[in-house]
């Protein structure tokens, strides 16, 4: 890894760290942000070894100092949901852009963040649908069975639909090939 990437990521992890909500993990109780961040940099690096820098940053940054802006800041609803979103996926790239900025990135590279981001040329371009593919994997593994907890089986099926479509080819097959999924789910990966 190189020093500028270096400093990228360990400025991530100091801004994560600052996360009021705590997880617990096989390490002990985290701030989620920066568990987060870390789960998705290790789910990328199983998946996609190869990744560039600025998809490593990506990763790990996705949802830097997301506490910030809570979704009860935003409207009730669908409309809501999606501007809180959008928010959230420009003030994340402008962040990563000025820790990348600050580390030596030049412009393109900090532009090149916030496109990934704000997820421009899904499933047209192929770094913007690792990080898609990375974050879907990320949810399934980790933070899924909480969130399906108490839910409709027929709600619970609309949301893996909706992971799915959003994943590519490669990314439905590892889910298929690495979770147990219940086989009334598994219609939901036919996409």
């Amino acid at each position: 890894m190189n020093g500028r990437l270096e400093a990228v990521l360990a400025a991530i992890d100091e801004a994560n760290a600052a996360d009021p909500t705590l997880e617990d993990d096989e390490t002990g109780r985290q701030p989620a942000a920066l568990l987060y961040g870390r789960r998705m940099s290790s789910e990328l690096a199983r998946i996609c070894p190869e990744a560039s820098d600025i998809l490593k940053i990506a990763a790990r940054g996705q949802h830097i100092e997301r506490w910030k802006t809570p979704r009860s800041s935003f409207p009730e609803g669908k409309a809501g949901y999606f501007a809180w979103r959008k928010g959230q996926g420009a003030a994340h790239g402008a962040r990563l852009a000025g820790l990348m900025a600050a580390a030596g990135y030049d412009e393109a590279d900090c532009a090149r963040v916030g496109q990934l981001l704000r997820k421009e040329g899904l499933k047209r371009d192929a770094e913007v649908q690792m990080l898609e593919d990375v974050i879907c994997l990320v949810f399934l593994r980790w933070y899924f069975a909480d969130f399906a907890e108490g839910r409709e089986p027929d709600q619970i099926f609309r949301i893996v639909s909706k992971t799915a479509r959003k994943m590519s080819a490669e990314g439905r097959a590892r889910v298929a090939a690495e979770f147990d999924l219940p086989p009334e789910l598994a219609p939901a990966l036919a996409v």
